[in-house]
Formats: structure tokens, sequence, C-alpha cells
């Protein structure tokens, strides 16, 4: 952790829950590497992961998109790579890339992978699957055609779905101005929302955090989103 970081997280209270503006001016801040970080939201839900109906899954197109911004990583064996650096995929590879992401590079904002590779993806789930970058073949992300999913990929296409209780994705970059960034929280919050299942008792969104890619998690006050 670079001194900077150090200096901003002991500045802040990061127990305590903050407006989405003021959660998006930490963020922004915290974000401190030399790369241009993701902002991720996380969102925990009132919901049975285990009833397959109140599972929450589709995918957005935000106010602000990550457009030509959105870095996308693809898993394909020897005689698909091509075909993917044609598309404007970012990062190519089968093994080699398996075993790098698995020690942690994760500098990238959407990842696809062609069906045969997905034996050895599937495996870096502990890294993958926390930052909603995981393959899933019902969201076109495991597939053949490589083209029409990275096309659907650098269009700024947001893919989101829950794991257990919780729904992640990138939903803005630490370059971004704050306005945008506060604009897409905002789009994504209320997007979930509407996804509230039939027979949901109470609250149905319980928390909801953003973070940098290498900083700390700030929570977001649910009033501050208004009704």
């Amino acid at each position: 952790m670079g001194k900077r970081l150090k200096n901003i997280i002991s500045e802040n209270d990061f127990s305590k829950s903050y407006s989405v503006e003021e959660a998006v001016d930490m963020a922004i801040k915290t974000a401190t590497t030399k790369f241009n970080e993701t902002i991720d939201i996380c969102m925990n839900l009132n919901i049975d992961p285990k009833n397959g109906e109140q599972n929450v899954r589709g995918k957005i197109k935000l106010p602000k998109s990550l457009g030509k911004n959105v870095k996308v990583c693809v898993f394909a064996s020897d005689d698909k790579q091509q075909e993917a650096k044609d598309a404007g995929a970012d990062i190519v590879g089968s093994d080699e890339l398996v075993e790098k992401v698995d020690n942690g590079f994760v500098d990238f904002d959407r990842c696809i992978s062609t069906p045969d590779m997905m034996s050895k993806v599937g495996k870096l789930g502990k890294v993958l699957g926390p930052r909603n970058l995981m393959p899933n073949p019902k969201l076109g992300s495991v597939t053949n055609d490589l083209k029409q999913a990275i096309e659907d990929a650098k269009s700024g296409e947001l893919e989101f779905k829950n794991s257990d209780t919780l729904i992640q994705a990138g939903i803005a970059k630490s370059d971004f101005e704050k306005n945008d960034v506060i604009n897409n929280i905002k789009f994504f919050y209320e997007t979930i929302s509407k996804e509230r299942p039939s027979g949901i008792k109470g609250d149905f969104v319980k928390k909801v955090s953003i973070s940098p890619t290498m900083g700390p998690g700030i929570n977001i006050n649910l009033d501050s989103f208004g009704a």
C-alpha cells in the first residue's frame, strides 16, 4: 500500500456511511495506482440465492459508458486468439493468462472465454468472482462468437447478476468526472431496485458500497439515494 493511500485511509472513517457524493469523492481520492482504476459497486440484497426465482440477472447501459475505456480480457485457445485480437480485445491468452490472473492480475473490466477454456478459467473463481468478472454463458460471455461478445463489451453494455446475496459490477473509471460517477451509481442502484423479486419481505437492498480497484470499500447511506 502506497504512502499516499495510507494517509488517505488514516484520515477517513471507513466504518461510517456516506452520501453518494461524499463516497464518490473518497473513491476517487483513494484510486492512487498508476493505472486508471475501475470504481466498483457492491450491493447486498435481501434475497435467498438458493431460490432460483429470487436470482437477479440482466444487462444495462449506463448513462456514462465505459466505452473505449472498457478493457476486455479474452481467454481463448491458440486458434481463436487472432480472432479476439482482430475484434479489439485488449488482453488475449490461454494457459499463461490463466496463471497470470490466478496470481492476482485484474487490470481489465470485462472477461470473455471460449467454451473450451472454461475448465481452466472456472478455477479462477476466487479472483474473478468477487469482481463480477467470471465469464457466464447465460450472459453471452462464454462463446465462440468472440467478435460479437467483444463488440457488446466495448459498447459499454454491463452485465449484472447476484453471487450469493451480492451484486457487484464496475460502473465507472477513476478518471471520470465526479457527476458521471454519481449518475452511474444512482442509475445502477435504481435499476437493481426495480428487479425486486416477488415475495421479498422488508427492504430489498440492505447495503451499498463502492471501491476503486485497489482501494477500500466505502459504505453509502441508502437514504442519500432518495425515494
